[in-house]
């Protein structure tokens, strides 16, 4: 669910929007419900690429390059080839302002972008700054060079994640501020204008923006906590309905992601029963399970036969509803002015 909110969020800057349902059955391999065409090759594109990341994030040898680079971008973008997919754009880029048309920013003239990758790679395999901070870096310059023709956004962010999860601090898909950038779109794309002041300028003082990243990180790590404490309790809770019930306890799986409002079919709780229980079930096992939530009026049926699908009784909506209610107040404050609180001898 959290890679699904990466997915989500990364795609929802650049337009494509789409369900927590449908991007998670992209991430399974499954076919959106609602998603129109376009909005599901995006989100099978940057599923792609993401999966691709965290495989080449356990390879020590792995080094960040421009074949790299360009593998990504065409997984990303390659159901559209008239966006030169895996290539470096061929002449100038404007970005514009949607609402006005104005131009915003102007990337640096197209035959400088191999020199520039090359600077840019190689400052990344020398530089001795913390991990946070030579990816937030790296986010900067890839999406202030603007090598490719479209899809630059999602590039930086991705890049972004990949510098962290070969560092290996945590595992990949928590190492993300992918969410975080969706959540505040117009503070990123602020900040992004204040640095780069409307064309590349590498002499610009970056700091606003590692500012920024390291901020981002913080809340976002904040938000995980928040999470897995709700997990905690909600999953306890659902455990007790399935054993109120007489439930398989695999079952508590499938309340678990339907108190969140997700839409379930046959093929997406057998998914779910192999990534939470390591454990293959038959498609006739999965129909009885649901059979019996449905009788034991814990999920709705929607639907008839290979349309079909399920959702929470109001009952199991309740129960994280009640587990929301119960969570800590975000924590909103600037987290250098804490760290600076916490000093011994303030500045």
């Amino acid at each position: 669910m959290t890679l699904a909110r990466a997915v989500q969020a990364s795609n929802s800057i650049e337009g494509y929007d789409a369900s927590l349902d449908d991007v998670m059955a992209a991430v399974d391999g499954d076919d959106p419900m609602d998603a129109d065409t376009e909005t599901r090759l995006a989100l099978d594109g940057y599923r792609d690429a993401m999966t691709y990341v965290l495989q080449i994030a356990q390879d020590p040898y792995a080094r960040i390059d421009e074949g790299v680079l360009k593998s990504l971008h065409f997984m990303m973008l390659r159901h559209e080839l008239r966006k030169n997919p895996g290539l470096w754009r061929p002449g100038a880029i404007f970005v514009r302002r949607e609402s006005t048309g104005e131009i915003v920013y102007e990337g640096p003239e197209s035959d400088l972008i191999p020199g520039l990758i090359g600077a840019m790679l190689d400052e990344l395999d020398r530089s001795e700054e913390p991990p946070l901070v030579r990816a937030a870096v790296a986010h900067l310059n890839l999406v202030m060079i603007h090598p490719f023709s479209d899809g630059n956004g999602r590039m930086a962010r991705c890049l972004q994640t990949l510098v962290l999860a070969r560092e290996r601090i945590v595992a990949p898909v928590f190492s993300s501020v992918e969410e975080y950038l969706g959540r505040n779109t117009e503070a990123y794309y602020d900040i992004l204008a204040e640095v780069g002041q409307g064309e590349w300028h590498p002499q610009n003082d970056a700091r606003p923006w590692v500012r920024f990243c390291l901020t981002a990180h913080y809340r976002q790590a904040q938000t995980h906590l928040r999470r897995i404490r709700e997990a905690e309790a909600l999953y306890t809770a659902c455990l007790e309905v399935a054993e109120e019930n007489g439930l398989p306890e695999r079952c508590v799986a499938g309340l678990y992601d339907a108190a969140f409002g997700l839409r379930m079919r046959n093929a997406t709780y057998r998914s779910l029963i192999a990534q939470t229980q390591d454990a293959e079930i038959s498609e006739l096992t999965a129909s009885r399970d649901l059979k019996a939530m449905v009788d034991a009026q814990v999920l709705q049926p929607v639907g008839e036969r290979r349309g079909r699908y399920y959702v929470a009784d109001e009952r199991v909506l309740a129960l994280r509803s009640a587990v929301r209610a119960a969570r800590e107040p975000r924590e909103d404050r600037d987290p250098f002015e804490i760290a600076v609180g916490q000093l011994e001898f303030p500045v």
